[in-house]
């Protein structure tokens, strides 16, 4: 690559900082979907005026989307001189709510010491700033180039990216022939590079039971009593069995190479529906908690719903009147793209060459808006990178390193001129 696309980089350094500043002042807090609109206008707005083609698309339908709080993503396009591959730079505008005990204000994006802090400096406005400077620095050192270079920016991933990449994804936004390689700037440290994800499933269990007066509870029959059952067995089968389970999955960190569940909320009985602050004299004939289970490329949807329905329908026969419902409220399938495929290896080249090491790779717990690339885009060639340290992401005086997003940014570039000139047998 043209050493001085690198040199246009370093030259850069304090544009990346305020371009990261002007980014976290826009508020985009999901929910309610805040300020998606202006901030997608600001990075079309920079963008056009460099010479891309700039296009907004609203996830019109999906949750959270109304006229107060448009779901407004952003696609810029930079065409070469010839046709070649596409490589496409995906970031995620919206950011979680600021919360308490920040000292400084949260969306004030100010820039001190060698960083720049605010909600989503890291998470991930830092990631998308360094992908829009090393896209624009290579277009003006390389102006002769084959191919294209896309630059997103789309909203709600934090809650899911349904109006966000899964909206794009439908309307054919990231599959060939349109798009071929894709790069996602989450902060996963500057020297990683992210292949996939865990799996989830998310489901609704509800035990029943009968309503009865509280002094007679022997009239009815308790659901909050079955639900005890139901976790009782959770904890003296399940979750040992889970915990013995482990992947070759490179997950981080350690403790998530092993199947997990949460049990993310329970609820019983009538006492909101009676009276607000006080008990209901009833015996609850209902009870429904929320799992989020995160499963492992060994496993098998089948696999992991059985394990649970098994306890239930055990249950079912053991207890009298035990009786229950599930259904199903959201379902990732885990995914990890190859170290040898075109991205990781373009990303890993980069690694090498600005910090002079090898790459780790690592697989999020969680998942991100690579599930929707995969699942429904079919466009399986896609890798989280990007700058800033993951353990900062959503908390108070979250900052991103101005060192990192420029090194990230190199990276980045040199990755882009591989995967343009196919060196990496894509």
């Amino acid at each position: 690559m043209n050493e001085k696309t690198f040199d246009t980089i370093d030259s850069r350094a304090d544009e990346l900082a305020a371009l990261t500043a002007d980014l976290i002042r826009f508020p985009t807090i999901n929910p309610p979907g805040e300020a998606y609109t202006p901030c997608a206008e600001y990075i079309g707005e920079r963008l056009r005026k460099r010479g891309f083609t700039v296009e907004y698309i609203r996830g019109i339908g999906t949750p959270g989307d109304n006229d107060r709080y448009p779901r407004t993503n952003v696609i810029a396009r930079f065409d070469g001189r010839t046709p070649g591959k596409t490589v496409h730079f995906n970031s995620h505008i919206d950011v979680v709510e600021a919360g308490e005990g920040w000292t400084l204000d949260p969306f004030g994006g100010v820039i001190k010491d060698g960083r720049v802090y605010g909600r989503g400096a890291c998470d991930m406005k830092g990631g998308l700033a360094a992908s829009i400077i090393a896209a624009e620095a290579y277009i003006d050192m390389n102006p002769d180039f084959a191919g294209a270079i896309e630059i997103s920016g789309s909203v709600d991933e934090e809650s899911g990216g349904f109006g966000g990449v899964a909206y794009l994804a439908e309307k054919g936004y990231f599959s060939p022939p349109r798009v071929h390689h894709v790069i996602i700037p989450e902060p996963l440290n500057k020297d990683r590079i992210c292949l996939g994800h865990r799996g989830v499933w998310w489901a609704e269990i509800e035990t029943k039971g009968q309503i009865a007066h509280g002094s007679m509870p022997f009239l009815g029959d308790s659901a909050v009593r079955h639900m005890g059952a139901v976790l009782g067995a959770f904890e003296d089968e399940l979750f040992p069995a889970l915990d013995r389970k482990r992947t070759r999955m490179p997950v981080v960190p350690e403790g998530a190479r092993r199947s997990t569940m949460n049990i993310n909320s329970i609820h019983g009985g009538q006492t909101d529906d009676y009276f607000p602050g006080l008990p209901s004299p009833n015996v609850p004939d209902s009870c429904k908690i929320v799992i989020d289970r995160r499963f492992l490329l060994e496993e098998s949807l089948e696999e992991v719903k059985t394990e649970v329905t098994s306890i239930l329908d055990r249950l079912k026969w053991e207890r009298p009147k035990f009786d229950y419902r599930m259904r199903d409220l959201m379902i990732v399938h885990p995914g990890m793209t190859e170290e040898d495929a075109p991205v990781p290896r373009a990303i890993a080249s980069g690694i090498r060459r600005v910090f002079g090491r090898d790459p780790q790779y690592v697989i999020s717990p969680g998942t991100y808006d690579q599930k929707h690339i995969a699942r429904i885009g079919k466009l399986h060639d896609c890798v989280a990178y990007g700058p800033g340290i993951l353990d900062l992401a959503h908390r108070p005086d979250e900052w991103v390193g101005i060192d990192d997003m420029v090194e990230s940014a190199k990276v980045m570039a040199h990755g882009l001129d591989m995967l343009l000139h196919g060196e990496t047998g894509a």
